[in-house]
C-alpha cells in the first residue's frame, strides 16, 4: 500500500486505471522484466512502484514535491529496493536535459491544472527508446490527432475512467506503433 501525501493537485492514478494500463503493458512488452521506467510527475509514485513490482530494471521517480518523494523513498527502503530504483526531488524537464539513460516506458501524469501533457510528451521523446511507450493521463480528452502527428507518435491504446483519459503512445513507424488498436470510443465514432 502506498501512502499519499496531501498536496494541491495530487491525484493518484486509480487502481482501475492502473490495472488496465498494466494489462496493456504486459500484452505489449510481454513482461516488464528488464524494462527501464521513468515516472515524470511521480506524485504518490504508484505507477513506478507498480512497474518495479512487476520486474522493471531501472525506475526513476521525479517530482518537485519533497514529501511525495520522501514517501516513495520510504516505500523503496521498506521493500529493500536496489540502487536501480531512485526517487529524485527534481524538475522533470530539467532531468530530461541530461537523462542518465533512455527509457522503455515513461509515465506522464502532471497535475491537470498545469496542462503540461503535450510539453511533457515532447520533452520525453528524446529519452524514449525507439520501441518504447509513453503513458499520458489527461483530464476530459485524449491528445488530439494533430498533436500526435506533430509529436511523431501513434496512439496504441486509450481508455477513460470518469473524467480521466489515458493513453499509450509509441513512436510512429516503430514495431510498437504497429500494435495500435482503436478504442471503443474510436470504433463508435466511425460508425
Amino acid at each position: 500500500m502506498v501512502s499519499v501525501a496531501c498536496a494541491e493537485g495530487l491525484r493518484p492514478t486509480s487502481e482501475r486505471v492502473r490495472e488496465t494500463v498494466f494489462d496493456w503493458l504486459t500484452h505489449l512488452f510481454g513482461t516488464l522484466e528488464g524494462v527501464d521506467v521513468l515516472d515524470m510527475f511521480a506524485g504518490s509514485g504508484a505507477m513506478g512502484l507498480e512497474a518495479a513490482s512487476r520486474g522493471a530494471d531501472h525506475v526513476d521517480w521525479l517530482d518537485i514535491y519533497r514529501p511525495g518523494i520522501a514517501g516513495i523513498r520510504q516505500v523503496l527502503a521498506r521493500l529493500g529496493a536496489d540502487e536501480h530504483k531512485k526517487a529524485n526531488v527534481t524538475d522533470a524537464f530539467r532531468f530530461l536535459q541530461d537523462a542518465p539513460r533512455c527509457y522503455d516506458l515513461i509515465f506522464i501524469d502532471p497535475p491537470f491544472g498545469l496542462d503540461m501533457q503535450v510539453k511533457a510528451a515532447r520533452a520525453a521523446l528524446d529519452a524514449l527508446k525507439d520501441e518504447g511507450l509513453l503513458y499520458v493521463e489527461s483530464p476530459a480528452e485524449l491528445l488530439r490527432d494533430q498533436v500526435l502527428e506533430s509529436l511523431g507518435v501513434v496512439r496504441v491504446r486509450s481508455g477513460s475512467a470518469g473524467a480521466v483519459r489515458f493513453e499509450l503512445l509509441a513512436k510512429a513507424g516503430s514495431a510498437m506503433a504497429a500494435q495500435a488498436r482503436p478504442s471503443k470510443e474510436e470504433k463508435r465514432s466511425r460508425k
